[in-house]
This record gives C-alpha cells, structure tokens and sequence, in this order.
C-alpha cells in the first residue's frame, strides 16, 4: 500500500444520521479479520468490487444505497464530485487534501489522508471462501430431454442402376473392375479354380459372347505379347465381316505417330501397337492425350508427375508392359464395338465405360483390367481418388461417344424410355438432358431424384419435385438454397399454373418470415391473390422503416378504398419535418415514381414533392434533386404550379459520418448515474429507432424512441437473435445443459415459447426463417418456422467444437476448435459456406496452432476473423499476439495490430470494428471504420465489463447495471436508452 499523499485534522470525524454510501471500509484491526471478511461477503452484490486500503478492505457497491450510519456494516463513504469519502469535509480541508477524481479519503485515528487512484489494489473476494470440501455435480432436468432435431430432407440414396428400371442390365464384372481402377480404387479380386472356370464355360447359352479374364503368369504373358497376329484366332482376330467398323477404329489410332511404339526393336507393329501408343498418356503438343473422367470429378491443378508415374511411363515405353497393356485394353474395346455391332444392347450396356462430358489430357492412364468392382452405385457426386484415362485418344473417346448417341435414339424409339436416360445420365454424363427428356415422357419422380442426386442447379431440382407432386421437399429445397425465383421463372416457361402455384407457397414463406414487402411484389402479380396482399400490406406498414413505406402507398393507390385508409398515415409521414423520417419520404415517392398514372397519385405528388424540397435543403442529408427532376418529368397538370421552386442538385454534399474524418471522434460518458433498474443482457435496435432489451427472467421489453415502454414479453430472454426484417426475434435462455427459445412477433406484440435446443454456438441474426445453429460438432440450419425444430440442412462431424458463428444473407461462417489427442495444442479452422443456390463450402483456413489460450474471437459472415492469443508460443515474443485471417471477398478489410495488455476484445463487421479496454474501473470501447478511423468513444465507469452489438446500421453497448447506449453509424447520432 502507497503512503497517503497528504494528511489532515478535520472537524468531523464520521458522517452522521442517514447519508448515500457509495462504498463501506471494514478495519480488521477492530473487526478481526474473519468478522472483516464476512461483513465484505454479506454486503457484496453483482457488480461490486473490493479493494486494499489502508490495512482494511474497502467494498464498491455496485450502485449507491441510502443508510443509516450508525447501523451500517462498515464505515460509510459518500460520493462527492468523484470522490469517496469518510466524513464531510469542508472546502477548506478538501483543498488542502485536493483529491482527484478517482481517489478515497479516509480519516482514520483522526487523521483524513487522502488515497489516489493507483494506491488502491482491487482483491478477489471469491479467494477467502473455503471450496476445498464442495465437489461439482453435474445437474440434470427431471423432464424428459427434448426430442431429435428432425430432418426436413433427408439426403436421397445415391441413384442405382436399379434406379432406372428392371430392364436396365446389371454392370458387367469386367466393367466393374476397370471402372474400380479407373476411379483409383483397389479391388480385391476372387480367384477361380480350373473347375470353376470350365464349369461357367460350359453353363454359358449359347452364341452369348463374353469377355474372360484369364490369370495368366508372367511369361505366359510375355508369350502372348511376343506372339504373332494371324486372322481367326479368338481375342485377336480381325475378322473379315466386321473390316468395316475396324477399319474405322484403326484409323482412329493411326495418328498417334508422336510415340515410338515398343514392337519396333522387332516385334512387327499392327493396329494394336498404334492403340497401345494412343494410350501412353504423353502431354505433348502435337498429340493431346484423350480421357475419360470420373463423373463428377473437378481436373486437378497441373503438376509435376511423381516418381511413380515417371517410372510407370518408363515402362510403358520401353518394356513390353505397355504392348500387353494395350492388347488387353484393345481386346476390350473390340469386344464392346462387335455388341454393339451385333444389336447386343443389354450385353453391351453391361460393359460400357462412362465417358466425361471432355477427354481431360491431364489424367493419368490406368493400367487396370477389367474386374469384379466393389458395387453398382452411380456415384453422383463423382468418383473418389485421381483421374485417370482408359487412353486411345480423342478419337476413341468421340466413336464410343457417337456408338452411346446412336443406342440412345435407338431405344427411345423403341420405346425403351428408362433404358435411354441411363444412357444419357450414366454413359454420357448428360444428366441435365436425361431430366428433361425424363420429364418429357411424364418420369416426374425418376427426373427429380437424378437432378437432386446429381447436384443440378438447385432451381431445377426444385421445378421436377414440384412438377413430380412432392410439394413439400420442393418448399423446403427453395427455402434452404433461397432459389424461389429461379425455380418460378423456369416454371413459368412451360408450366404457367404450376408456376403460379408456387409462387404463392414463396409469398406465403416470405410473409411467414415477416418480408411482407417482398412477399407482396412477389404475390402482386397474381390478381386472384389480391385480398391476401392487402392483408400483408397493413401488417408490414405496422412494422415501419423503408419497407412501410412503400406498402403505404402501394394501399394507397392498388385498392379501391386504400387511398382512405392510408390517408391519416401518408399526411403523417409527409408532413414530419425531422431527418430521421427522410429515408421512408424518399421510398414513398420512389413507390409513386414506380406507379401508374391514377387520381390518387395525382393527388399524392404535390404534398410528397413539397416533403422532398423541404428535405433537399437539409445539409445533414443527402441530395434527393435528381428524384425530384424524374418527378417533375412525369408532366402531371398538378406538378405545374411547383416547375419553377425545382430545386437544382447542391454542388456540394456533406460527405456519411463514416467517412467524414475531419470531425472530432462523438465521445460519450456512461457513469453510475445511468445506470437503470434492471439488468440488460442483450440489446438489438429495431427500425423506428426502436430498442429491444432482453431483461434475463424478468423478459423481454420493447423501448421507444422517446423511452417509453412499448411492449413487455413475459419469456425468459438473456440473449436476442434478430431477424434481418427486424420484426421478429428468438429470445434465448439457458435452462441446464438446454436452451429455450421464445418467438417473439415485434409487430403482434406477441410472444410464444418454441422449444428447447442443446447450443453451443448460433449466428446472433437470421432471415426470418433460416438460423443457423451449432451443437458439438454439428453445424445445422433450422427452420424457425416450423411447429417443431426441424433441420433444413446440416454439416456432421465437423472435426471440433464451433466457437463462433456469423451469418448473412449471402453468407454463413464459423470457427472449429480441434483437439488434437495425445498433445498439447490445438488447432482454430474457419469454414466459410455461400448461402446463395448453396450452401456451399467456399473456403477452409487455418488460422494457427494454439498452445496456449484463446481469450477473444470475431468473425464476420464473409469469413474475416480475428482473434488475441494471450500467451503464444515459446518461440515467440512474450505478450497477447493476434490472430487474423482475411475474408474470402475481394474488399477492404480490416489491418490486424498487435493487442497490449489492456484490450479486452474485437468486434468486425465488414465496414466497422469495436475495439474494448479495460484501465482499472474504466471500460472504453474505440468505434473505427475500416479504413482504421476512430469515429466513436464510449466510456463505462465500474464494473462488470460491457457488451457490444455491432451491425452495418448502428452499434449498442450496455452492461448490467442497465447502462444502454447506441449510436446511428450513419448520422453519428447517440442515444442513451433508460431502463426503467
């Protein structure tokens, strides 16, 4: 303890009768130590802290408590002009002491010092309690626990062969086998004995042709590729009745000269020695290498081979490896041309071999030979492993192509219509051609489960569930990939009532969500649903903001009676004269620009241009001329008298309050003074300039902008999730190892309990119907709107525990924690998906390895993330480091600074950050643009810490004392919201 800087006899020694302590001081030296620290834990409430002063204890109340002094624990100290102390001092006295703001004056054995602020040394109380004899038990509900999430679409099996029907011939093994090698899979393969072998010989029917795999020895082999061609015999004969097609297939393979063939030391060179040097993968200029691709599979960035392709290519060039490869490979595609040649559709179907939509030069040529295969299943997500080429070149690749085209029409018109979009899905890799000739002979069902499970355009897969009557997965679809319009649009083209039908379900979604201004436009053109628009055109008018206006004059002028109706509510909002209205001004007269020439928008244009010149002269606001000009344009006889007042455009306009750096920093103060009557968990700001307060048990309350209480929600609320309408909201509150989550309807004024969901993490917004939640190592979107929670999609097992969300309504990311087992670090990955026709996975990073702890995280939804590591590594410099990672967006973002030893935390958006600190009692949050302006100051006095809410629209902060403050970051303006 510092000695007191000054020492004075004062004339009063103690306060008398009943005064306001700020602060008590228990003397141990009277006390003892025990009774000292007993009366501390007695007095101590939320928010309070204990200090060392002066051999004693000095407790801060949490806020100012009327007492009587000679019942009062400790010795009472008053708050006089930011100062405690023990006794009244008169103005003598006090500036001879001259304390400063901050400091304690105690008198003690008649003696007054005088304590600064850094002679105080704040304690933890909760060190004194004894916990040595507590065990922690972990607590469980005694109800039931809440049911699985259910699963809105579950995901469709992969399609099968069996998928397109029983005529559909099963895979051959030796397809089977060269497909599982050219995906990059190992196969075990079963071995027949001699009896076997003989006894499937003799069973075959007869003049069925079959390929046979022989288990040949290595210089079996070698006398096979040795061995001479001559005509007639089985597997190399060129017989004369099929010279035609082969003349054709060994022209294809006569171009490839680039390559030197491995029959030329002596071996004589046939056809096959041409097809065997097409197969040899070589990426030269002159000879572009064919393939066939796994479907599906995305080429790999082009890279060096390895040393195992290297020597693979060695041996294919100059051992005789290669012409056995090739003979092989040649045998097989003679033998897949002759059944077809033949008119053997269902044979040949069994040993056709997938193509891709383009040979791809890059993959590498597969070595296997045909084979059993693991299963049947199209795999429509593509074949794992590296691409690899049957080979033979392009030419091979457009003939096996043009043979699939020719059995393709061959069995629709024989009427074999399942038959030919397994060609066309499964051979061809034309899936979006198989839906729409499916979808042309009536197979609804079978189009829309191979346009789902081959990850067609969302918009399309949505159009074959609707078109095959499944109405409800066609909904749920839209609504998780948000592709309502271009699932309408395509609709539109041939289907115009089922397109209407579901543009209604889309409306019925959006006014659901509480979009009643979407949901109109996007009902409006359907005239017979004309009555519901006018019913969610009243409801989104009672919402306000920008989207009121505009259905106020919607009712205006679309309904026979709207204009009366409107009348009282248009005369309000044109004749305010404050700027906070000016934006609802500006979408009204832009929604009467928009309308039809009528009466009633006669009638309505003088008063709203008269509103929008009284604006234009405004500096604080932007220019609205050129609206003005477009108005005026319209030549309407009632806009004549008003030509000549036509304001022209300011030359000059006062630039946002973002970026209008040559002002000062707003600074606003929030001390013990503000503090309110209840606890603020959470704070959102809603349109109106209106503040939603989650107030823990005592529920939810809805503050004008004038702060008066507007509603009261009678549901637990200790955190708001806001939709982006801001008309809805979920109140959240922890009840075990569960939250329950409230709806609340901010325009009904009406709150209803939902359900109760085990959380970890959530994005703090959501679009009114889709929120995204996180539960272990679950990522889930949840359908808000349903009677029961329901998971619309979902990420299993995503290796770690989420930390942090944030969603948009292009955008959703989130923070991993993985744990590495056996080890003493972790590691922090950001997932960033995109939302629209999606979600889709768009980025993965780490963001570093931790081996100490993370104290503070940010996220924003386009995946810029921040982070303080409070002790880092040993190879590193002591002291907080930061961790970063930029978003996966071209825009400006945001410059990482090494933290000090007082930042606390970091809040981002893309636009702002919040940087909070923490002196002693002082807590101050630093508001800066991206570009690393400080626009903003806030300063709380005393404890606990304060939280931050930070949009593109405004920024609140408050505490529990009930402090709430938040600014306008587009006008700069501050409002403090008393909480009463």
């Amino acid at each position: 303890m510092s000695a007191a800087s000054g020492a004075v006899r004062p004339c009063a020694q103690v306060h008398r009768g009943t005064v306001v302590a700020a602060a008590w001081w228990f003397h141990p030296g009277l006390l003892g130590e025990a009774e000292a620290r007993r009366r501390v834990l007695a007095a101590w409430s939320p928010g309070a802290t204990v200090w060392a002063l002066a051999g004693g204890h000095l407790l801060k109340l949490a806020a100012p408590c009327k007492s009587a002094v000679e019942s009062a624990p400790g010795l009472p100290l008053v708050l006089e002009s930011g100062v405690l102390t023990s006794a009244p001092l008169s103005p003598k006295e006090r500036e001879r002491l001259a304390p400063p703001p901050g400091a304690v004056v105690l008198v003690h054995e008649g003696i007054a010092r005088m304590y600064g602020p850094g002679a105080l040394r704040q304690v933890d109380p909760g060190t004194w309690l004894d916990i040595s004899e507590w065990r922690r038990v972990r607590v469980k509900g005694l109800g039931a626990p809440p049911p699985p999430m259910k699963t809105a679409l579950e995901p469709l099996p992969p399609p099968t062969r069996a998928t397109f029907g029983p005529k559909v011939p099963a895979l051959a093994p030796e397809a089977e086998r060269m497909l599982a090698r050219m995906a990059g899979r190992e196969v075990p393969v079963v071995r027949e004995g001699f009896f076997e072998r003989l006894r499937r010989v003799f069973s075959r029917k007869p003049g069925e042709a079959v390929l046979t795999v022989h288990r040949e020895g290595f210089f079996a082999r070698l006398r096979q590729a040795f061995r001479t061609e001559t005509h007639g015999t089985p597997g190399n004969a060129l017989a004369p009745s099929r010279a035609g097609w082969l003349d054709r297939l060994r022209s294809a393979f006569s171009s490839d000269t680039a390559h030197t063939s491995a029959t030329d030391s002596g071996v004589r060179a046939g056809w096959l020695a041409r097809l065997l040097a097409g197969m040899r993968g070589r990426n030269d200029a002159t000879d572009s290498q064919g393939s066939l691709p796994a479907p599906g599979a995305r080429p790999a960035e082009p890279e060096g081979p390895s040393a195992l392709e290297q020597l693979k290519e060695w041996m294919l060039r100059n051992t005789l490896l290669g012409q056995l490869v090739g003979r092989r490979k040649g045998d097989y595609l003679r033998h897949l041309f002759e059944l077809f040649e033949q008119g053997n559709l269902d044979e040949a179907l069994r040993h056709a071999i997938p193509l891709g939509k383009d040979p791809d030069a890059r993959a590498k040529l597969a070595l296997g030979v045909p084979g059993p295969r693991e299963n049947l299943h199209i795999q429509p997500q593509g074949r794992s492993g590296a691409a690899q080429s049957f080979g033979g070149g392009p030419a091979v690749f457009e003939a096996l192509r043009e043979r699939y085209r020719e059995t393709f029409r061959r069995l629709e018109r024989e009427g074999r219509i399942d038959e030919a979009a397994f060609v066309l899905a499964e051979l061809l890799e034309a899936t979006e051609e198989a839906v729409s000739f499916l979808e042309r002979h009536g197979r609804f069902q079978l189009a829309a489960e191979l346009a789902e499970g081959r990850d067609l355009p969302p918009g399309l897969v949505v159009r074959q569930w609707f078109l095959a009557k499944d109405v409800e997965r066609a909904v749920a679809i839209a609504r998780r990939s948000g592709v309502f319009a271009d699932a309408v649009l395509r609709l539109e083209k041939t289907h115009p009532a089922e397109a209407q039908a579901l543009r209604l379900l889309w409306a019925e979604s959006l006014a659901e969500a509480g979009d009643w201004s979407r949901a109109v436009d996007v009902v409006w053109p359907v005239s017979s649903a004309r009555h519901i628009a006018r019913a969610w055109v009243e409801r989104g008018i009672q919402a306000g903001g920008t989207g009121s206006a505009k259905l106020l004059a919607r009712l205006a002028l679309a309904f026979p009676d709207g204009f009366g109706a409107a009348r009282e509510d248009i005369q309000a909002l044109l004749s305010d004269e404050t700027p906070t209205r000016a934006p609802e001004r500006l979408a009204f007269a832009t929604e009467l620009l928009r309308a039809d020439a009528s009466d009633a928008r006669s009638a309505l244009l003088v008063p709203t241009v008269r509103s929008l010149m009284r604006d234009e002269v405004m500096e604080e606001l932007p220019s609205n001329a050129r609206l003005l000009q477009q108005l005026h344009a319209l030549k309407d006889p009632a806009l004549a008298a008003l030509r000549t007042d036509l304001p022209t455009p300011r030359a000059s306009q006062r630039s946002p309050w973002a970026e209008t750096h040559d002002l000062p920093p707003v600074r606003v103060w929030m001390d013990r003074s503000h503090a309110g009557a209840h606890a603020v968990h959470d704070a959102v700001v809603l349109p109106g300039r209106r503040v939603l307060l989650a107030l823990g048990e005592a529920g939810a309350r809805l503050v004008g902008p004038d702060g008066r209480t507007l509603a009261g929600f009678d549901v637990p609320a200790f955190s708001l999730v806001l939709s982006a309408q801001g008309n809805r909201a979920l109140a959240l509150a922890r009840r075990g190892d569960l939250w329950r989550v409230s709806r609340l309807d901010l325009v009904e004024r009406r709150a209803t309990r939902w359900c109760d969901l085990e959380l970890d993490a959530w994005a703090p917004t959501y679009d009114g119907e889709r929120w995204f939640t996180a539960t272990r190592d679950t990522v889930t979107m949840v359908d808000t709107l349903a009677a029961e929670p329901r998971s619309l999609w979902r990420v299993p097992e995503v290796g770690g525990t989420v930390l942090e969300m944030a969603a948009d309504a292009k955008h959703l990311s989130f923070l991993v924690l993985h744990l590495t087992p056996g080890q003493d670090f972790e590691r922090l990955e950001r997932w960033v998906y995109a939302l629209e026709s999606g979600p889709v996975l768009r980025g993965r990073a780490d963001m570093k390895d931790l081996r100490e702890t993370l104290d503070v995280l940010s996220l924003t939804p386009d995946g810029e993330a921040m982070g303080v590591l409070i002790a880092p590594t040993e190879d590193e410099e002591p002291g907080p480091w930061p961790y970063y990672v930029a978003p996966i967006v071209a825009r400006r973002f945001h410059r990482p600074s090494r933290p000090d030893g007082e930042r606390m935390g970091v809040v981002l958006t893309p636009s702002w950050s919040v940087t909070r600190f923490q002196k002693r009692e002082l807590h101050t949050a630093v508001l800066r643009t991206v570009a690393d302006h400080p626009r903003a100051t806030v300063e709380f006095s005393g404890t606990p810490p304060q939280v931050v809410r930070l949009t593109e629209d405004w920024c609140a902060i408050h505490d529990l004392h009930g402090r709430v403050v938040w600014l306008d970051l587009h006008s700069g303006e501050v409002h403090r919201v008393p909480v009463v």
